[in-house]
């Protein structure tokens, strides 16, 4: 047979390959494994840690976004209250305006029917004069005879009064 020294078994070869093993697994235990197995649980818990402040931040964004409903609710209500006071209060001034419009027109009314009726007065007062000078003219025709004017002012005068004095004139 050959004898090729690196197929045939050595006892001695086998010691030392399973002692430098040996050493070898308890310098990667010692300064490999444990720092990465420790960088492995650091890792773990910094996700662990960042997926309980992503719960914890979708929970208060849920609390917000209800606290936000509640505000947004409160704030129609608020409005519509506004709103409903404001009409309210738009009714009321355009009642009280309408109700001062009607005073003021029936002010304007009244003092537009007082003065008809002395422009009236003044009117009948006035034609009565005339047809009383009427009536003297006429009269003093028919006498022929002329009436002073004192004689004429004391009848017409005359006549005033009694025209006043009558009930239905």
């Amino acid at each position: 047979m050959s004898s090729n020294p690196l197929v045939q078994p050595d006892p001695g070869l086998y010691i030392w390959t399973i002692a430098t093993f040996l050493i070898l697994l308890g310098l990667l235990a010692r300064f490999a494994w444990r720092p990465l197995l420790d960088a492995l649980e650091q890792r773990q818990e910094v996700i662990r840690k960042s997926l309980d402040d992503a719960r914890k931040a979708k929970e208060e964004l849920q609390a917000l976004q209800a606290q936000a409903a509640v505000i947004l609710a409160d704030a129609r209500t608020e409005a519509a209250g506004i709103v409903s006071s404001t009409r309210a209060g738009a009714a009321v001034f355009a009642d009280e305006m309408k109700q001062k419009a009607r005073a003021e027109a029936e002010t304007i009314i009244r003092h537009a029917q007082r003065e008809i009726d002395a422009q009236t007065a003044r009117a009948v007062q006035s034609i009565r004069r005339e047809a009383i000078d009427l009536s003297v003219a006429v009269a003093s025709k028919i006498l022929r005879r002329d009436i002073s004017p004192a004689d004429n002012e004391r009848l017409v005068d005359d006549t005033i009064r009694e025209m006043q004095v009558k009930p239905g004139n």
